[in-house]
């Protein structure tokens, strides 16, 4: 018995995590299907997008900007070494284009959105208010979780955008700035090296991880637990596992993508 046991928990935790799995793919499939049949809460989608869209835009433009600054420093320093500085503003450009804009504005969304939705869907469920919407006729899967999962899915590609952008500024901030480059030569070569596909995959990733913020947040806000500690719980796991799934799909996408 003693040496089943370490085999017996393993096991428990597998199919634990395998019904979590088909939990929450159950929720995203009701979710998708109900975006396509009326009624349509349109308020709802507009309050969502502002406070998804707009409000994450400081944390998200300031990441970036000290991201790009700090990245163009390291790949110059990095290019000393065999004399290739001069790939600075195309590796800051097509770094945070393809990755580092995505998946840190990504992981700043999740930490900012997919914990504020478990919380205000918590809170919601755990003072009955998502009871009172079933007695009012109102289905809660439309009202409350579609329009969120709508709004991050448009959301977070444009806030990736800007992101990039601000980025590849604060990139070229510190070239001009701290690296002596050339301001007309640095913005040549960021144009010239920077692809269609290069941004555009950004936007896709970006699409994806809005998708999952949003799920995960109204997921585990919807199923949270009564109590302040069913609510904290509930906020806690939003955040972990929608920036462990950002990390994950950062992977497939860019295999997809990128693979040779």
């Amino acid at each position: 018995m003693t040496l089943t046991r370490p085999i017996a928990a393993i096991g428990h935790n597998v199919l634990s995590l395998l019904a979590s799995i088909g939990r929450v793919s159950i929720f995203a499939a009701r979710a998708v299907s109900h975006l396509f049949r009326p009624p349509f809460y349109g308020r709802e989608f507009l309050h969502a997008l502002v406070q998804i869209g707009w409000l994450s835009l400081p944390v998200v433009g300031l990441t970036a900007l000290f991201t790009g600054g700090a990245l163009a420093l390291q790949i110059y320093a990095g290019g000393a070494r065999f004399s290739a500085e001069a790939v600075v503003p195309s590796i800051v450009a097509i770094g945070m284009a393809r990755e580092l804009g995505p998946v840190l504005g990504g992981l700043m969304v999740a930490a900012r959105v997919a914990s504020s939705i478990a919380a205000e869907l918590g809170t919601m469920k755990v003072t009955e208010q998502i009871d009172a919407l079933v007695t009012l006729s109102t289905n809660p899967m439309k009202y409350l979780t579609v329009p969120r999962m709508l709004a991050a899915t448009l959301a977070v590609p444009l806030l990736v955008a800007v992101g990039d952008s601000i980025g590849i500024l604060g990139g070229y901030v510190v070239g001009v700035t701290r690296l002596d480059f050339n301001a007309a030569a640095y913005l040549k070569n960021t144009v010239d090296f920077l692809e269609f596909w290069d941004v555009a995959s950004g936007l896709v990733k970006g699409a994806a991880f809005g998708f999952i913020v949003a799920l995960m947040g109204c997921y585990y806000g919807m199923n949270s637990g009564r109590g302040a500690q069913g609510v904290g719980r509930a906020t806690k796991a939003a955040v972990v596992s929608a920036s462990v799934l950002i990390l994950a799909a950062n992977y497939i996408l860019t295999e997809v993508f990128f693979s040779a």
